[in-house]
């Protein structure tokens, strides 16, 4: 056995036992359920104006960056941007500690949960960049969509394989969180014995229809990236904004686009709740 193996099993519990302290301190709780409120306006903006053109009334389909330039484009936006930045920075690293740790005293997340903690984490972390650039005046003037990722890879060796994991990888995703929304799983993740019976209804029903519907959107990205990397098309890639445009230009696209962007609205007011009833 190595002479530094004990010393590294050391510093590997010293590291643990630090990370739990983070996990478990107040500052880190408020942190990430700022980050659910983040989270709910960031697709409550998306939902909302989705909504609007369904119903023919203005609006436009966006995605996650408009929604940061939305915000930033409101009275005192600078400072709500602000807010938005910090609740977004505090739910990634939330996702990614407790990705490293386990959910919970139990630490008993699978392989897969912590998988997904961490793309999450990731994905938030990127987002809170996406909002940093804004605040500072550095912010992409482009919409977010994946086309130029995708024509970048593309022209790799083996991109074609790499931009058709990705679009498997949303997929998988869709199918993970409608599989969450209809089966209820969410529910695991909160504190339900707070709840009184009222609450945990209608938690329940926007929890369900807002996994779902986001679980919809994230299917249409993966399926367009798919075919983009299939058609070796790079313009067939989508992302949320494009998914709902999509929806918009098929057969009876109000009826389908005014359902979806109702359930990210809904989606919205179930994060609001796990900002209050999410285990930490």
């Amino acid at each position: 056995m190595s002479v530094h193996s004990p010393i590294r099993s050391e510093a590997t519990r010293t590291a643990k036992t630090a990370g739990e302290k983070v996990g478990q301190s107040t500052a880190f709780e408020l942190l990430a359920r700022a980050g659910f409120v983040a989270r709910a306006a960031i697709y409550a903006i998306i939902g909302i104006l989705a909504v609007k053109v369904a119903l023919g009334s203005g609006g436009k389909t966006t995605n996650q960056t408009g929604a940061l330039k939305t915000i930033a484009h409101q009275p005192f936006g600078h400072v709500l941007l602000i807010l938005t930045a910090i609740g977004l920075a505090g739910y990634a690293l939330w996702r990614i500690v407790h990705a490293l740790l386990g959910h919970g005293p139990e630490k008993d997340d699978s392989t897969m949960d912590r998988l997904a903690a961490v793309g999450s984490g990731i994905a938030y972390a990127l987002m809170c960049a996406v909002a940093v650039g804004i605040l500072v005046g550095s912010g992409s003037s482009s919409s977010g969509s994946p086309k130029k990722p995708a024509a970048g890879i593309l022209g790799w060796p083996g991109g074609t394989w790499i931009v058709g994991i990705a679009g498997v990888v949303f997929c998988g995703v869709a199918l993970y969180q409608i599989y969450r929304g209809l089966s209820q799983k969410f529910l695991d993740d909160s504190k339900t014995e707070e709840m009184s019976s009222a609450v945990r209804k209608w938690i329940t029903w926007i929890g369900t229809f807002g996994n779902v519907a986001r679980g919809v959107v994230f299917g249409l990205i993966g399926v367009f990236v798919i075919k983009a990397a299939v058609d070796y098309n790079p313009n067939k890639a989508v992302g949320l904004d494009g998914a709902l445009a999509k929806l918009a230009n098929h057969s009876y696209g109000s009826w389908l686009l005014g359902i979806v962007a109702a359930g990210l609205v809904a989606f919205a007011l179930y994060s609001l709740s796990d900002a209050r009833y999410r285990r930490i």
